[in-house]
C-alpha cells in the first residue's frame, strides 16, 4: 500500500479513536452520574480502567519503545471484551428502556466502538515489523506522529504548570510504571476475581 494511502488510514484510526474512545466515553460518563446510573457508572468505570492501556502505549511509542506496537494491537481487543464481557451489566442494560437517549446512546457507541476495536487492532498488526525496524522508516513514522503531537501538547502544559521540561524519556518511564501497574491489577483480577466471581462486575 503506497504511504500516503497508509498514513491516512492511521490518521483515520487516530481521528475515529479520540472520538469514539475519548470523547464519547466522557459524555457518556458525566451523562451517567448526572441520571444516577450504577450500571452505567460501572460499566464506564471498567472502561476507562481497561483502555488505560492505549495511552501507556503513546508514551512509549514517544520514545519509540519497541513495546508500544504489540500494545497497540491488545488494547483494542481488551477494550472490546471489556464492553461485552459482564453478564450483570449486560443484563441492566436490557432492561433498560431502549428508547431512552441514555441506553440508546450507549448501545450505539458500544457497536461502534466494537467495530472501531476491530479495525484498529487489525491496523496495529501491520505495525508489528517496526518493533524490529529502524525508526527511521516512513512506514513506521506514520505510527508515531500522533505519539509525537500528543508529547508536544503535555510538554507545553507541563511547562506552563511546573516551569520544566517533559520529554520522552519521561514520557517512557512513566510508561513503564503504568505497564507495570497494569499487568499487576490484570493479573489479579485473572487469578482471584474472575474465578471468585466469573462475569460479574460488581464493584470492580
Amino acid at each position: 500500500m503506497p504511504d500516503p494511502y497508509y498514513r491516512s488510514l492511521v490518521w483515520l484510526d487516530v481521528r475515529l479513536g479520540v472520538l469514539f474512545a475519548v470523547g464519547v466515553p466522557l459524555v457518556l460518563l458525566v451523562w451517567s452520574v448526572a441520571r444516577r446510573q450504577p450500571a452505567l457508572i460501572r460499566l464506564m468505570g471498567l472502561y476507562w480502567k481497561v483502555s488505560s492501556l492505549l495511552l501507556i502505549a503513546l508514551l512509549l511509542l514517544v520514545d519509540q519503545r519497541p513495546s508500544g506496537y504489540p500494545l497497540l494491537v491488545l488494547a483494542p481487543l481488551l477494550i472490546l471484551v471489556s464492553l461485552w464481557f459482564w453478564v450483570d451489566l449486560n443484563e441492566e442494560l436490557a432492561d433498560m428502556p431502549p428508547w431512552r437517549p441514555l441506553p440508546l446512546t450507549v448501545r450505539i457507541w458500544r457497536w461502534s466502538l466494537s467495530g472501531l476495536a476491530l479495525f484498529s487492532a487489525g491496523l496495529a498488526i501491520t505495525a508489528l515489523p517496526c518493533m524490529a525496524s529502524p525508526p527511521g522508516l516512513a512506514f513506521c513514522q506514520a505510527w508515531l506522529e500522533a505519539p509525537r503531537g500528543l508529547n508536544n501538547a503535555v510538554d507545553k502544559v507541563f511547562d506552563f504548570v511546573f516551569g520544566a521540561d517533559w520529554n520522552p524519556g519521561v514520557a517512557a518511564f512513566l510508561g513503564y510504571l503504568a505497564l507495570v501497574a497494569y499487568g499487576v491489577g490484570l493479573l489479579q483480577w485473572l487469578l482471584v476475581r474472575l474465578p471468585r466471581q466469573g462475569r460479574v462486575a460488581g464493584e470492580f
